[in-house]
């Protein structure tokens, strides 16, 4: 198994695992073909895949705005889990922000996401719980759809 870092060519492997992971959510112009080689482009060597006999078996978008990280799509396919490749990647991408001088990294994870919630407690990070999340839509057309 190798971790390295996510190119645009990868990017019809890494859709086709997204769409396998029960309960996860693809924007339609975020998530788009375009969109993810953008954000590959905005935050070069900063996202992961983690790959084993020439297939993609997790995957970690990972961006910064020169303050903080922000991690999203975090998954490991589902046959592969617990062997280590969700940490594994997690570290690529946190060594990544420390190259960029990034200090904190943050992610949302589904309140419903028990497997996720109970990684993230696992390796380490903190639940925040004196803040709200909000977010506001600038592009109606950016669709969420969930995987059931």
């Amino acid at each position: 198994m190798t971790i390295r870092a996510m190119e645009e060519k990868d990017y019809d492997k890494v859709k086709a695992l997204w769409m396998t992971i029960h309960g996860f959510a693809i924007r339609s112009v975020d998530d788009s073909r375009e969109g993810v080689i953008m954000f590959l482009k905005r935050n070069p060597g900063c996202s992961v895949v983690a790959e084993e006999d020439g297939e993609i078996i997790g995957a970690i978008l990972c961006g910064h705005d020169g303050r903080r990280g922000c991690l999203y799509h975090v998954c490991v396919r589902e046959d592969h889990r617990r062997r280590g490749i969700g940490k594994a990647m997690v570290v690529h991408c946190m060594n990544a922000l420390k190259a960029e001088h990034i200090n904190k990294v943050s992610l949302i994870a589904f309140t419903k996401n028990d497997v996720g919630n109970a990684f993230w407690r696992c390796i380490g990070w903190t639940k925040r719980e004196d803040l709200n999340y909000y977010d506001f839509t600038l592009n109606e057309a950016n669709i969420t759809a969930f995987n059931e």
